[in-house]
């Protein structure tokens, strides 16, 4: 009898995703949801990326480009780079890909065989795991601690360090957390991973989205074993066009070129001349404005919570999440969220999903959203705890 792979059945659904098609489902049956679960930008296209995708469907084929992406789009993100954060990238180290889920394929792809250690933060993003584990790597946890805001240290890493670990992979600004590192700290992380032999890969699919922190990159701690991961989902909202980035370390190029020719052959050809467009100063002063309007909404969040016992550990610093506690009388986030959906049409996204100690009695709130649909959120979530 033909059986799954064993790694592939071993993957956990990603429950936010489960979360987010009942909440499809009660919205087709006429009722009214305010979406908290996924983390997806909920702003319209900006015109002149419209403009973009106009022109370029006018005037391109659609073929194919390289694997690692239209040498024009690779430049522009290096130019990035040295605008924002005043670094000079080699263009022939970024990696076009298909979503930044295809860089960390791409990076752990590279760096990984078979019964290699991956150390994955929890809470966390809980593909990273999955990814991982589907490449035959044995994944291990970093645990991260509400007492210390969320964010792993030297110290943490060199406690739970286990021999035969290949990788670190972190994330900045934080999913679920909105937990954003340093220099500093990631200066001390990347020293303690390169003197272990290990590869870094951080992962910076928030970057830009920084509220009371400075705005960094770990490309400033050098290229030693470094991987970056970047996406166009977040900062720049155009989740549905599948487009992210790797930064490679030097001489790493063509062994990522490769696999990226054999696993997908092309990152998508229209979204390279969209994103383009997004790297231009228009696009990015109206991308900033975006960014006023998420630190507005994490404000109203961060008053709101608590007066209804849902407490935060630390304040969320970047992101657009708000990683809280369940409100008195109880304990099981799970049943909390799927009874508050139906119940009051509010969807929030359960922290079990994430991992950790604490995942079972804690929830994230993504506050994508406009102001008036998310004071409407809070109204039915108070409603909902005085009742319950």
């Amino acid at each position: 009898m033909l059986r799954p792979a064993t790694r592939a059945a071993a993957i956990a659904p990603f429950e936010v995703m489960r979360i987010l098609e009942r909440a499809k489902a009660l919205e087709a049956e006429g009722r009214d949801v305010i979406h908290m679960e996924v983390g997806e930008p909920r702003f319209p296209l900006p015109e002149p990326l419209h403009d973009a995708a106009r022109r370029a469907l006018a005037a391109e084929s659609m073929g194919y480009t390289p694997s690692t992406g239209l040498p024009a789009l690779r430049r522009a993100i290096a130019g990035h780079y040295g605008a924002r954060y005043d670094l000079d990238i080699d263009p022939g180290r970024v990696i076009v890909t298909t979503g930044g889920s295809a860089a960390l394929q791409l990076a752990l792809a590279a760096v990984l065989e078979v019964g290699d250690g991956v150390m994955v933060t929890e809470p966390g993003y809980p593909c990273h795991r999955h990814i991982a584990a589907v490449t035959g790597a044995l994944v291990h946890v970093l645990a991260l601690r509400a007492a210390t805001g969320w964010r792993p240290s030297r110290e943490q890493l060199e406690q739970q360090w286990r021999p035969g670990t290949r990788a670190l992979m972190l994330t900045t600004p934080g999913n679920p957390t909105g937990a954003v590192l340093g220099s500093a700290e990631l200066a001390a992380i990347s020293a303690a991973a390169h003197a272990r032999g290990a590869a870094l890969i951080v992962d910076e699919t928030y970057q830009g989205l920084v509220y009371d922190a400075d705005d960094v990159t770990a490309l400033a701690c050098g290229d030693d074993g470094l991987f970056v991961v970047n996406s166009f989902s977040k900062y720049f909202g155009l989740t549905g066009w599948r487009l992210g980035w790797l930064v490679v370390p030097s001489g790493w190029a063509p062994i990522v070129e490769r696999l990226a020719q054999n696993l997908y052959l092309a990152p998508p050809t229209l979204s390279q001349h969209v994103a383009l467009a997004a790297l231009e100063p228009p696009v990015l002063a109206l991308l900033e404005d975006r960014r006023a309007k998420f630190r507005q909404r994490r404000d109203l969040l961060l008053e709101a919570l608590p007066t209804l016992g849902m407490t935060m550990p630390s304040t969320p610093q970047g992101a657009f999440y708000a990683f809280a506690g369940l409100p008195p009388g109880h304990d099981d986030a799970a049943a909390f969220a799927a009874a508050l959906l139906d119940a009051a049409g509010v969807a929030v996204t359960p922290g079990a999903d994430f991992g950790g100690a604490d995942g079972a009695r804690m929830l994230r709130f993504a506050y994508t959203e406009t102001l008036p649909r998310l004071r409407l959120g809070v109204e039915r979530l108070r409603r909902f705890v005085g009742a319950s």
